[in-house]
């Protein structure tokens, strides 16, 4: 086993190596970014090295600066985790030349399913299911359509460089294929520099599962399959193992599948090859496709490791300083259910922008496993994947698993920034997930009543208004006199819309509460206060935001009467950056003249690009930023003049 290894890595996945690393005797070394330079996993390794500036290429992608940091510590391995680096084959090449050992697979096998196109072609060599379509080198558009007509509409368009669904269009009629072609062309160069695509039969009711493989560079054996269908444009939300509905016929036939592709390319280390599934008639061995190999260590991991008892990290460490594979396929066992739910900090109302902030608060329940690479106090930066936890739970059954996870959901407390927790209760709730009828489109079909905003009750108001006062514990109460009304009144705003809230007090123990119209009774019983006959829940203050852990966590902020004052107009003059981020390019000119919807700016923001449109028609007054500027949320970047009357 390695003396000393290297995270090339930041956030939940360096924790997460650092954890089994160390329980191994390991010692740990971490790379920080200037904006890392108090974070978690800095914390938690043995020795931390700086590499940089907070933007990823200016530190998690300088592979000859992480090298340095290597060899300078006295590693003798490369952890590269996921994401950055884990993929780029001239990195591990790099690595090795240095001489150390990139824990992962080589450059080569990386390079063999770095294109789709040339992927695909090495999987259909090797036996494996392959989506009928058209993957070679002729890009010429109308041989493109002529693919197409021959494969069958509906079709899809894909970027062969891509991922995260950039690139890809699907396409239902021969009239729209010429214009999805060039649109899917433009975006995959903006994205990843090559138009190259490639064209497939678009599946119906189509599933993504997906098989955990791992090799030793000459045999592999697969962990089972993970469900990874619940996905928000072609971005995984939940994730489960093993596969609802999974017939031992088809796992087996899946699961070879797996290993066919691992071994085809000499692969070492944790690996997924991913599939589309047909499930339009249930599953069927002859219905799953091979997409792409995922050559590292998945975000979803977890879902494997808890249904097999096997530590995914503990596996890469032993096998790449030399030991054999720890277990022959004979030996992998399924033991019950497992989900796992990615919380993010996101504005989900907003279109699920991502969000800034400095977590205030953060607590996960027990009987859940809490993957994070953030505590309380650190900050959710513009600079990288807005990823507060995974949340993990296992069960006996699916059943149980399901139940477990709703409540490891309402038990999570997140203060300081907006999160998708809402979302996610709302989708593990839902009744075709829990009847395990899941695809791809399931969210998009329903994505309205997944996004439906929680309206505080009157009790909520009251539970932020009894903290606003302080007039839980202590020594409140003491004071009041016939000359110093038993009455109290305080000023919450709740999403921009502020309400008064009157308190009335017959003791320390009892209180009457207006909120509007409505009367709500508070009392202490014996330790515990209810308000409206419901116990009161857990509270959290920081500065003038109170917010109160029910319904997924409600933040109120408490309104000093002296600087109440009317909201912004609204007018559609001024537009503004909706988070912190990196003016990517200004399309408006001075004295523009502009219609509703039209880009006036892109702003680049944990590692997504937002257009910025104007509210209304109008002419560009003044243009306030430039490309390559980083701004704050609410920072002014381009003004319209004002409308004429």
């Amino acid at each position: 086993m390695f003396d000393t290894i290297l995270i090339a890595n930041r956030g939940e996945i360096a924790c997460r190596v650092i954890e089994t690393a160390q329980a191994l005797g390991v010692r740990c070394v971490a790379v920080y970014s200037d904006a890392d330079a108090g974070a978690k996993h800095v914390q938690m390794a043995d020795l931390a090295v700086h590499i940089g500036g907070s933007a990823p290429a200016d530190s998690y992608l300088c592979g000859d600066v992480i090298i340095e940091a290597a060899l300078d510590t006295g590693a003798q391995a490369i952890h590269p985790g996921y994401g950055f680096l884990s993929e780029n084959p001239d990195f591990v090449d790099l690595v090795q030349d240095a001489g150390l050992t990139f824990i992962g697979p080589s450059g080569d096998a990386i390079r063999a399913m770095g294109l789709k196109d040339a992927a695909k072609k090495l999987m259909e060599e090797a036996g494996v299911p392959v989506v009928p379509g058209y993957h070679g080198e002729n890009q010429d558009d109308a041989f493109l359509a002529e693919a197409a007509d021959a494969i069958g509409y509906p079709v899809l368009i894909k970027a062969v460089a891509g991922g995260g669904g950039k690139g890809m269009r699907m396409v239902e009629k021969p009239a729209d294929f010429a214009a999805a072609l060039i649109s899917a062309r433009s975006e995959a160069k903006t994205a990843f520099g090559n138009d190259a695509v490639l064209v497939e039969k678009y599946v119906s009711k189509p599933r993504h599962i997906e098989v955990q493989v791992f090799g030793d560079g000459t045999r592999a054996v697969h962990l089972f399959e993970r469900d990874c269908s619940l996905q928000r444009r072609h971005q995984k939300v939940i994730e489960e193992a093993p596969a609802p509905g999974m017939t031992d016929e088809m796992r087996l036939a899946m699961g070879m599948a797996g290993v066919r592709a691992a071994e085809a390319i000499g692969y070492s280390g944790a690996g997924t090859v991913e599939f589309i599934v047909d499930a339009s008639e249930g599953l069927r061995p002859d219905r799953f496709w091979f997409m792409e190999m995922n050559t590292r260590l998945q975000v979803e991991h977890p879902v494997s490791e808890a249904i097999t008892g096997v530590d995914l990290v503990e596996w890469q460490l032993r096998v790449a300083a030399g030991e054999s594979l720890p277990r022959q396929q004979h030996e992998m066992r399924i033991n019950g259910h497992a989900f796992e739910a990615r919380l993010y900090a996101e504005d989900v109302p907003k279109g699920f922008l991502p969000a800034t902030g400095t977590l205030t608060h953060l607590i996960f329940p027990a009987g859940c496993r809490a993957d994070s690479g953030v505590r309380a106090g650190d900050v959710i930066s513009p600079w990288y994947d807005p990823m507060i936890a995974k949340v993990i739970v296992h069960g006996p059954t699916r059943a149980v698993a399901l139940a477990r996870l709703n409540r490891a959901l309402a038990g999570t407390q997140v203060g300081g920034t907006v999160t998708n927790l809402a979302f996610l209760g709302a989708l593990a709730a839902h009744a075709g997930f829990a009847a395990g009828d899941v695809d791809t489109g399931l969210i998009g079909r329903d994505l309205d009543r997944l996004v439906q905003p929680i309206v505080p009750e009157p009790r909520h108001w009251v539970a932020a208004g009894m903290a606003a006062l302080g007039v839980m514990e202590g020594d409140w109460y003491t004071g009041f006199t016939l000359w110093e009304p038993l009455a109290r009144t305080v000023t919450l705003s709740w999403q921009g819309e502020a309400s008064d809230l009157v308190m009335r007090a017959e003791g320390p123990d009892r209180q009457h509460w207006s909120v509007g119209e409505e009367t709500v009774l508070a009392q202490r019983i014996g330790t515990q206060w209810e308000v409206g006959e419901t116990a009161l829940g857990d509270i959290a203050i920081a500065g003038d935001t109170v917010t109160v852990f029910d319904a997924f966590g409600l933040a109120f902020r408490v309104i000093d009467p002296l600087d109440r004052a009317a909201g912004a107009t609204g007018d559609g003059n001024l537009i503004e950056a909706p988070m912190p981020g990196l003016v990517k390019s200004v399309d408006a000119v001075v004295g523009q003249t502009v219609i509703q919807g039209d880009r006036l700016a892109v702003l680049e923001a944990m590692k997504m690009e937002h257009a910025l449109l104007a509210a209304r028609d109008g002419v560009v007054a003044e243009v306030l930023t430039e490309a390559g500027a980083q701004v704050e949320a609410g920072a002014a970047l381009v003004r319209l003049e004002p409308e004429e009357g």
